[in-house]
């Protein structure tokens, strides 16, 4: 990523002001300079895309932390039952502890023992604990290694030492002894909370194992915090590899996070507003959340994780902050309950600056000098992030009282870090008519807001119809970030759709900086929103028609669009292609700093669509790689079936070239400079 210092030179949503310098070859004539970050990605933990999902653990509420509170039926023990197997004999009470977690009340579990026997001569099983059957199940791999951790402790001091097995297993069913997959066996000895490790591997695959704690020995054990964690993660920092590997496929050039409605109280009001300081330092130390979306948060997944990521695959951070607002809870939609807009006292808004400043401190600053950066520092990363973007508030009702809150954030925040870009809301549905769009565009224009977070989700005929960023004035200094956005199904047709509009947003990519399809995850059988970008299991993620699309918009980010290189037959000369009510159209990017030019071409329409590439003024080689994406337009992938994915090709480079573009059918070629 690069240095602050490095980044000066760019404006808002990354136009160049000095280009000259950063390029690496001279863009032709014809040209319109457009943001070469318009493809990032959105995460918020909904559909249980955080805890049984991209972060990487295994096991259920392992530190015992789950409440009725946040579901009915909930408790310390969601996920965990106790066992005795060979009729061992003991009881299990849920404790509280004041200092394991540094300041806050932490649940565990005290197992006492009162008999360990052998049921049969032969039963190699015996003991007294639990087990956790992890997210339904956990899916292991013969070989592979898994890391277990768990806090434990001899409940009563000079009880003896005791000795207690780890053992991966697959369950046989009732009255049977489990098969073994793997075991390790921990020796405990102090009366003081410690962490314990061992790592097992696996003889065999088992996609429904189980994780069982077994204490061999009568008297009392503590345990708290339990873990088990792949060892093999993406690049090594906790991560699930194949679903971050998904979205490195995207190319996606920032990553918005946390949310999203989770970002401000989702529709519980604002006592479970998200706090970012909470999901830093130890992962033991952290204090979940309920989420709005009706689960647990571990915060396993947290700013650090969130920042490394973005680190990882090259991508500029844009956490999201509340400003003091919380969500209205979208009158009663999308699964969350009605409620009045809560509203922080204007006498309590300092505490609100002071996390935004903390935050850049903790992500920017000096770890000599400034306390939240020594935290950086002693997570394992010194250096800066070089945070640049910061987002405040999500999609709130652009009332008079989230006014006043967000120009009073807005205004010390940037007095304080002018080279932050701050990103505001033009809250929920943003098109023309609707009055929180228009209050919240009044807003922006009134305060010089830099960029302005637009979302909305449609059927695919407003995306296969609409243009409506032609329009935009080009004197407004706000820039525009499409932040949610999806057609309202998951067919190819909807992925078309998408695609034209996203044509247009590079036509327009002058006016608008960023976008991001929404939601990106979703796990199968604990799914709150349809659709989603990427469907997983515990086995493998699900890339759905959209998802092929944002991968080669990703692939196909640059500095320059040239709408004149493409024509269709039958259109009048000069008119570039989509237009209002159009199904289908072109664009052309040049990519100035890795040498690249993509011709990207979508065909909408149920008949056949020639296009004339006319690519003279590029000094193109002789190869090119094509790639197609095609079907019905029904086409959908789903869990049983992937009709839909892209095909790849090596082709003849042309500077003059026809080809057909078949019914429902976007193409992409790129050509080397």
């Amino acid at each position: 990523m690069k240095k602050l210092l490095g980044i000066a030179a760019l404006t808002v949503g990354g136009l160049l002001t000095g280009m000259a310098a950063e390029r690496q070859m001279k863009a032709p004539a014809g040209g319109k300079a457009i943001s070469d970050e318009l493809i990032g990605i959105f995460f918020e933990d909904i559909s249980s895309s955080a805890d049984g999902g991209l972060y990487a653990e295994l096991l259920q509420n392992g530190s015992f932390e789950y409440n009725a509170a946040e579901r009915d039926g909930w408790g310390a023990m969601t996920s965990w039952k106790h066992i005795r197997p060979g009729h061992s004999l003991g009881t299990l009470n849920v404790e509280i502890d004041e200092d394991v977690s540094a300041g806050y009340r932490s649940q565990y579990i005290r197992l006492h023992v009162e008999r360990v026997k052998e049921y049969y001569d032969y039963s190699g099983w015996k003991g007294y604990g639990l087990q956790n059957d992890g997210f339904n199940g956990i899916t292991v791999k013969a070989g592979k290694q898994y890391e277990f951790s768990a806090f434990l402790r001899n409940a009563v001091a000079k009880q003896g030492a005791k000795q207690v097995r780890i053992a991966l297993v697959e369950p046989q069913g009732w009255n049977k002894d489990p098969k073994l997959l793997a075991d390790a066996t921990i020796s405990l000895n102090s009366d003081k909370w410690q962490e314990y490790t061992a790592t097992l591997t696996p003889t065999a695959d088992c996609q429904k194992a189980s994780l069982q704690i077994l204490v061999l020995n009568t008297g009392d054990v503590d345990i708290d915090h339990v873990s088990l964690m792949p060892h093999d993660t993406y690049k090594g920092h906790g991560l699930r590899k194949d679903l971050a590997e998904a979205l490195e496929a995207l190319h996606p050039k920032f990553m918005r996070f946390p949310g999203g409605c989770v970002v401000h109280g989702g529709g519980d009001g604002f006592w479970d507003t998200y706090r970012w300081k909470n999901t830093i330092g130890p992962r033991h130390l952290r204090k979940g959340l309920k989420n709005p979306w009706g689960y647990h948060q571990s915060m396993g997944l947290g700013y650090y994780e969130y920042f490394q990521f973005c680190e990882d695959l090259g991508m500029q951070p844009l956490p999201i902050l509340p400003c003091g607002v919380s969500c209205q809870g979208t009158n009663g939609g999308w699964g969350m309950k009605e409620q009045a807009q809560d509203v922080v006292p204007m006498s309590e808004m300092d505490e609100w600056v002071q996390d935004a400043l903390d935050l850049i401190e903790w992500a920017n600053g000096d770890p000599a000098t400034s306390k939240w950066a020594k935290m950086r520092a002693d997570a394992g990363h010194p250096a800066p992030f070089n945070l640049k973007y910061l987002g405040l508030g999500n999609e709130e009702r652009i009332s008079p009282e989230f006014c006043e809150r967000f120009k009073y954030i807005y205004e010390r925040v940037t007095k304080a870090h002018p080279e932050i870009v701050i990103v505001g809301t033009a809250g929920p549905g943003s098109h023309k008519g609707n009055g929180d769009y228009e209050n919240g565009w009044k807003l922006a224009e009134e305060i010089g807001l830099p960029i302005i977070d637009e979302h909305y989700y449609e059927p695919n005929n407003y995306f296969l119809d609409k243009r409506q960023y032609d329009s935009y004035p080009r004197s407004r200094k706000t820039k525009v970030y499409l932040g949610e956005y999806a057609a309202k199904d998951k067919k190819l047709i909807d992925a078309l759709g998408e695609a034209l509009y996203l044509l247009h947003v590079e036509r327009n990519g002058d006016v608008v900086s960023m976008t991001s399809y929404a939601p990106l995850f979703a796990k199968k059988d604990a799914t709150n929103w349809n659709p989603d970008l990427i469907y997983f299991d515990n086995e493998r993620p699900f890339l759905t028609c959209s998802y092929y699309v944002q991968q080669m918009f990703g692939k196909s980010s640059g500095q320059y669009y040239y709408g004149d290189c493409v024509s269709f037959d039958g259109d009048a000369a000069g008119v570039e292609q989509p237009q209002e009510g159009v199904h289908y159209g072109q664009s052309v990017i040049l990519n100035t700093k890795e040498g690249k030019l993509y011709v990207k071409v979508v065909n909408a329409t149920e008949g056949e669509k020639t296009a004339d590439i006319n690519l003279s003024r590029f000094h193109i080689k002789k190869m090119a790689t094509k790639t197609v994406l095609t079907g019905s337009a029904d086409a959908e992938n789903n869990y049983e079936q992937q009709p839909v994915a892209p095909q790849q090709s090596q082709v003849k480079a042309q500077k003059r070239s026809k080809f057909t573009v078949a019914p429902y059918t976007m193409i992409m070629l790129e050509y080397e400079l």
